[in-house]
């Protein structure tokens, strides 16, 4: 018995609309690229995506229909993702009872039809349209909060009335970019539309848990990104005309200089949100086509939370509390940038920040403003660096010292004098792994003796995307696959195809991944004795018990928090 598909070629080859060497050229495009064969014939100009749709329509007796006078079911519209509905280019039509009637472009994608009926649960009728007209209707349909920002863009971006009187302009005009446009910035920037726009930008991003706005000039616009939870997401984009005067507005509420285009500038502001301050830490840097502007949202209510509620699994957990517990030594936490090592460092100083202790912190830039916590802002410019600004909070006999970053040689050793001397000191270590932490001290010069007699415990971090809990799904994984990544337990693995809750991403929020180990008698004499990393690795693994952070990402996975991918990225051994 003829397949579905075997079907629909057997009409393309009768139909008087291509020959069968073009069929058999698309057949072969498409074997090769893996697109849709709908797809390629449409684009080889072999077939008009109208008959074709016609010959489908035909043959699978699957009616066809024209969206662009239907009027669409906000709630019918809601049944499907926003992602998903791109993905697969299809659209919901309507509903009755159990049954969900959807415009399809491919009728043919098992995949999509096999996906619509796991998410939504019911029998699935299609109807068929073109890929323009589905996509039309999905940027109109899945516009959300976005089309407040748009309507704003429109009300800022309404050009003015020229003047006639004025006659016609050179072609070509040299003027004083600076002077010019700087007063009419400034002037533009306190517009009630601007204004709002600003602040709109900034709302949207709290309420969809960005940790980073990028304002990004380009050269026919200014590009707006969102980082949620770790990955930028393109949010709306705003029109060329408006650029001076958003970015004067962020440079006013960020106190930089708005007469300064040429250099960096480092600023930050504060804004209430739902009955919680939060920071708003700005870098502005010069590009080719204007100013870029990074703005990180500093939660304070994150750090509140305490270890036990970052997410970190229950034996690198323990250990860390038994290290903060120590009087004095160093505690490193390690991993690349972005991996939640400062927000770990201040929930540990917000932990142990009581009137009895005198804590001093030197970063670069000061992050999270704590109550009771000295906090020094380093500034290499007029020389108060890591090291300089260390020697002088040794003086100011302090119980507990966090560290930024040890960058240098310098700073390297008089954090490590100064966990030997009575302080705790807390830093982070640009490092792939806890283990090689110790190398890169004695690269840094740190003599071997001093590194094993300072070092309490040293760890390894990662954040990896937490999966939505509202709309994960089981999957199941190839046995061959698990056992090349070296998963070995019986679990149940999830997936998840997004919802309005994670914002159709699949994820929501982030999980720490960690690697811990104590450092004991025996790890010191190795080290004195300069032995490799891979025997000091291969006795705290065997010996001390230290779950590597491939290992306790699996763990997440077990418990069913992340993706067996999502696992391997974040771990993946460089």
């Amino acid at each position: 018995m003829a397949t579905l598909r075997e079907n629909v070629i057997d009409v393309l080859i009768k139909s008087k609309y291509l020959s069968k060497e073009q069929l058999d050229e698309a057949l072969k495009i498409q074997k090769q690229s893996g697109a849709p064969l709908r797809k390629v014939l449409v684009e080889r100009n072999y077939l008009s995506e109208e008959k074709l749709l016609a010959l489908l329509s035909n043959q699978l007796y699957i009616p066809l229909m024209h969206l662009s006078r239907y009027k669409f079911d906000p709630q019918v519209i809601g049944v499907i993702p926003e992602r998903m509905a791109r993905q697969y280019t299809l659209i919901p039509i309507s509903k009755m009872g159990n049954s969900l009637t959807v415009a399809m472009a491919d009728p043919l994608n098992i995949f999509a039809l096999d996906d619509l009926k796991a998410i939504t649960g019911c029998n699935i009728d299609i109807v068929l349209s073109s890929e323009e007209e589905i996509m039309k209707v999905i940027d109109a349909q899945y516009r959300g909060e976005k089309a407040k920002i748009e309507d704003l863009i429109g009300e800022a971006s309404t050009p003015t009335i020229p003047n006639k009187e004025a006659g016609e302009k050179a072609a070509v005009e040299l003027i004083k970019s600076e002077e010019i446009e700087l007063s009419a910035a400034l002037k533009d920037s306190e517009d009630p539309p601007i204004v709002k726009l600003v602040d709109l930008t900034l709302t949207e991003a709290l309420k969809k848990r960005a940790s980073d706005i990028h304002i990004e000039p380009e050269e026919g616009c200014l590009r707006i990104r969102y980082r949620i939870d770790g990955a930028l997401h393109d949010i709306f984009k705003i029109p060329k005309v408006n650029q001076n005067a958003v970015l004067a507005r962020l440079k006013i509420i960020s106190n930089l200089d708005i007469t300064e285009n040429r250099i960096p500038q480092d600023g930050r502001f504060k804004v209430k949100f739902e009955n919680r301050e939060v920071d708003f830490r700005v870098s502005s840097l010069p590009t080719t086509f204007g100013q870029k502007f990074v703005l990180r949202l500093l939660d304070k209510s994150n750090l509140s939370i305490g270890l036990d509620k970052l997410g970190f699994s229950e034996q690198p957990l323990a250990i860390c509390k038994e290290a903060i517990a120590k009087p004095f030594g160093m505690i490193l936490v390690t991993g690349p940038t972005g991996s939640g090592k400062s927000t770990t460092l201040y929930s540990v100083l917000n932990q142990l920040n009581t009137p009895e202790r005198n804590i001093i912190t030197i970063e670069d830039p000061v992050e999270y403003q704590l109550v009771g916590v000295t906090q020094i802002q380093a500034k290499p410019e007029i020389g108060l660096t890591f090291a300089s600004g260390l020697r002088s909070a040794l003086r100011q006999s302090p119980d507990i010292i966090m560290i930024g970053e040890i960058r240098d040689s310098e700073t390297a050793d008089i954090a490590v004098k100064a966990a030997l001397t009575g302080q705790l000191v807390l830093s982070t270590l640009h490092t792939n792994d806890a283990i090689s932490s110790i190398t890169r001290l004695i690269d840094m010069g740190v003599e071997p003796f001093l590194v094993a007699s300072s070092i309490i415990m040293l760890s390894a971090q990662r954040l990896c995307r937490r999966l939505c809990l509202k709309c994960r799904t089981p999957i199941d994984i190839p046995k061959e696959i698990l056992e090349q990544v070296g998963f070995k337990e019986k679990t149940t693995f999830y997936t998840s195809s997004g919802c309005k809750y994670c914002n159709n991403t699949g994820f929501h929020g982030r999980i720490a991944i960690l690697e811990a180990f104590l450092l004991d008698d025996i790890v010191r004499e190795m080290i004195m004795k300069k032995r490799s990393i891979d025997d000091i690795k291969k006795y705290v693994i065997e010996r001390v018990g230290m779950k590597i952070l491939r290992e306790d990402a699996f763990l997440k996975v077990k418990d069913g928090l992340t993706t067996l991918e999502e696992a391997l990225r974040v771990t993946t051994e460089e």
